[in-house]
């Protein structure tokens, strides 16, 4: 199982999220068990960003909503970065 971690700025992020978007929780939810569980599973649509955040990569919550990640599966180890819209910029 991967272990998933938070980046020190991703708890603060959320907890803004979620207070407007209550709803969207227990799909947040179901898509983390997936990232843990099968982080290629095909509805996270799992897929690594462009220009300035090239170097994270993305799963989806629903087609509306999104977590940025830090994919790293050498060491079995996934950091959540932002959680938003996909028209939010980190």
């Amino acid at each position: 199982m991967i272990e998933i971690r938070f980046a020190q700025s991703y708890e603060k992020k959320a907890i803004k999220f979620f207070k407007k978007h209550r709803e969207i929780y227990p799909q947040y939810k179901k898509a983390i068990e997936l990232l843990r569980n099968d982080p290629h599973h095909p509805s996270l649509r799992l897929h690594k960003l462009q220009g300035k955040l090239q170097r994270y990569s993305s799963v989806s919550i629903n087609m509306q909503y999104r977590i940025v990640i830090d994919f790293i599966i050498r060491d079995e180890v996934i950091i959540l970065v932002d959680v938003g819209s996909h028209d939010d910029v980190y």
